[in-house]
């Protein structure tokens, strides 16, 4: 009989991952972006899933670049475009429907074999291998190129930090994954340090890669609603579930 109180566990590239996946050490720099919703429910469609529409045909992309420093998945750079969707048979919309809206990530590039094989095996992430040029002095940018060809690039401008009372509560959100015609929910939770914001304060570099082509339909490139970046984030990832 299995003992339901034992966690899971994985094994990945001959090492065995327990459950839940620990980070202990992060750095983010994300932004906001509206785009056209139907764009972006064309985008998802295989998914299954419905964006949250804040706004009449407004949805909202998230573009983010996560450098894991100590975590049990070992060090790695990873951008993901993560587009906010509702809850499987929710068709919620407005402002407050973001609230209960979690990530489907659609895009999740990242420069370590390890992460991919873990990503795509345990949570069904759309992993991909890549390589990353970081720029980091007054203003914050990156590149990411996915075999040779220049896909994407973000440029930031410095954000204003946030008192820490409001931001260092933990946050839990679902994100959502769509691998090998399988959607999956993954439960986890976050918190932050050394958070700032600005409004605006984030432009997107498009290359001719297909991810550069599906972010030109919804609208890119653009200035961003909001941006954000943290000094350290620290994460746990659950087991993911399969959605019927």
């Amino acid at each position: 009989m299995t003992d339901a109180t034992q966690p899971s566990s994985h094994t990945v590239a001959g090492a065995v991952v327990t459950m839940p996946v620990r980070i202990r050490r992060a750095t983010q720099h994300m932004a906001m972006f509206s785009v056209d919703a139907d764009a972006a429910q064309r985008m998802i469609d295989h998914s299954g899933l419905t964006v949250c529409r804040y706004r009449p045909n407004r949805a909202v992309v998230v573009l983010m670049l996560m450098h894991y420093v100590d975590g049990d998945l070992g060090k790695y750079l990873e951008y993901g475009t993560n587009v906010m969707v509702n809850p499987p048979g929710s068709n919620a919309t407005g402002v407050r429907a973001l609230q209960s809206a979690g990530a489907f990530i659609h895009h999740l590039p990242v420069d370590q074999a390890f992460t991919l094989e873990a990503g795509r095996n345990i949570w069904g992430y759309p992993k991909v291998m890549a390589d990353f040029v970081i720029r980091d002095g007054h203003r914050f940018g990156f590149d990411v190129t996915i075999d040779g060809e220049f896909a994407v690039g973000m440029d930031f401008a410095p954000g204003f930090r946030v008192p820490s009372r409001f931001t260092g509560a933990p946050q839990t959100h679902p994100t959502y994954s769509h691998l090998d015609g399988v959607t999956r929910v993954t439960d986890g939770e976050m918190t932050m340090s050394g958070v700032r914001y600005r409004p605006g304060g984030a432009t997107v570099r498009l290359g001719n890669h297909p991810y550069a082509r599906e972010l030109a339909a919804l609208g890119f490139p653009k200035r961003a609603m909001i941006s954000s970046s943290a000094d350290n984030v620290e994460m746990t990832f659950a087991d993911a579930q399969e959605l019927p």
